[in-house]
C-alpha cells in the first residue's frame, strides 16, 4: 500500500465553492491560449500530440497551477508550482502543467496507482505522490514502523571543510560517506550549472548531524515540534540529512518554510538540477523543504 494513501487522513482537501467570475474568465483564456499554442507546436511536439484525448485535462491544470487553493500539507496554499519539479521528475516528463502531454504522463501515473486517469491534477493524486517520495526516505519508514534511529557512531563522523559551511549553518558535520557523496554532488552541480558555479553560496550545507538532545530542545523552546518543520525525532540524527542552501526569497530565511519562499525555491536553477540529479549521488528530497535531501546510498 502507497504510504501516501496511509498518511493522506482528510488532508489536503480541496474546498469548492461555485466559479466565480475572474475564475471563468481566467479558464476561457487558458483555453484560448492553449488553442494558440497547439497551433503553434511542431506536430511531433510529444508534449502536444494528446491534444484531442486531454484538452480539457490541460486546461484545468494550466489553471490550477496558479490558483489551486488546498491544504497539501499544515496551512492553505495557492497553486501547486512549487511541487511541479518533483511531479515532472516522478512523471519522466518535461511537459508544462498547460499541455495535454504532461495530462497524459499525470493519467498513466494515476491509472498505475489505481486513481481515475482524468490526467487532471487534485489533492487525492498529490498525495499519492507524496507517498511515494515519503517511502523512498528510509527514516520516514523507521518511524511509520513506530522506531527512531540511533545516531551513527562518532567514529563515523567528519567536519565539512569552511568553504562546505553556509553562513546560517546550525551544524557543521555528517556522516563520512554522506559527506562524500554530497562533495560528489556539489562538484557536477558546479561543473554542468553556470549559475551555481558563479555562486559559490549555493549548495553550502547550513545543517548536518544535529545531536538528539540538543536538538529536541531546541524546537521545544521554538514550539515548532510538529513534524513537518522540525520533530522530536530529526532525520537530522542519523547524520544522512542535509539542508542545502537554493536559494531564499528576499526577506525570508533560508529555511523559511512560507509558501512564497519555497515557491522562488522551487523556481531555482539549483533546486531544479537538484531534482532531475540528486539521485544520481544517492539523495532524493523531502517535498516539503526545498533545502531538505536525504541520502539513502547509490
Amino acid at each position: 500500500m502507497i504510504l501516501g494513501k496511509r498518511l493522506a487522513g482528510g488532508r489536503g482537501l480541496i474546498e469548492c465553492s461555485g466559479m466565480t467570475a475572474s475564475r471563468l474568465i481566467l479558464t476561457l483564456l487558458m483555453a484560448l491560449a492553449l488553442a494558440t499554442t497547439a497551433r503553434a507546436q511542431a506536430p511531433d511536439d510529444p508534449c502536444w500530440v494528446d491534444l484531442d484525448a486531454f484538452s480539457d485535462a490541460a486546461v484545468a491544470n494550466g489553471q490550477s497551477v496558479l490558483s489551486l487553493e488546498w491544504a497539501p500539507f499544515a496551512g492553505i496554499e495557492t497553486g501547486w508550482e512549487t511541487y511541479t519539479p518533483l511531479i515532472q521528475q516522478e512523471l519522466a516528463t518535461v511537459c508544462s502543467p498547460g499541455s495535454p502531454g504532461f495530462a497524459a504522463a499525470l493519467a498513466a501515473f494515476q491509472t498505475r496507482y489505481a486513481l481515475a486517469p482524468t490526467g487532471v491534477f487534485d489533492a487525492a493524486t498529490f498525495q499519492v505522490f507524496r507517498g511515494v517520495w515519503q517511502e523512498r526516505r528510509p527514516f520516514v519508514m523507521a518511524r511509520v514502523a513506530g522506531e527512531c534511529p540511533e545516531p551513527p557512531p562518532i567514529n563515523t563522523w567528519a567536519y565539512l571543510l569552511p568553504e562546505e559551511e553556509h553562513a546560517d549553518r546550525i551544524t557543521r558535520m555528517l556522516r563520512r560517506d554522506v559527506l562524500e557523496a554530497y562533495r560528489r554532488m556539489a562538484a557536477a552541480a558546479r561543473a554542468e550549472v553556470p549559475e551555481i558555479a558563479a555562486d559559490p553560496e549555493l549548495l553550502q550545507i547550513f545543517s548536518g548531524l544535529r545531536d538528539p538532545a540538543a536538538d529536541a530542545a531546541r524546537c521545544a523552546v521554538e514550539g515548532n515540534c510538529d513534524g513537518l518543520r522540525r520533530a522530536v525525532c530529526s532525520p537530522h540524527r542519523t547524520g544522512t540529512a542535509i539542508d542545502l542552501y537554493v536559494g531564499h526569497a528576499f526577506g525570508f530565511g533560508v529555511d523559511s518554510t512560507d509558501a512564497y519562499n519555497r515557491l522562488q525555491q522551487s523556481r531555482g536553477p539549483t533546486y531544479r538540477w537538484l531534482v532531475a540529479n540528486a539521485r544520481r549521488f544517492g539523495f532524493v528530497p523531502y517535498v516539503y523543504e526545498p533545502w531538505h535531501w536525504e541520502w539513502v546510498g547509490p
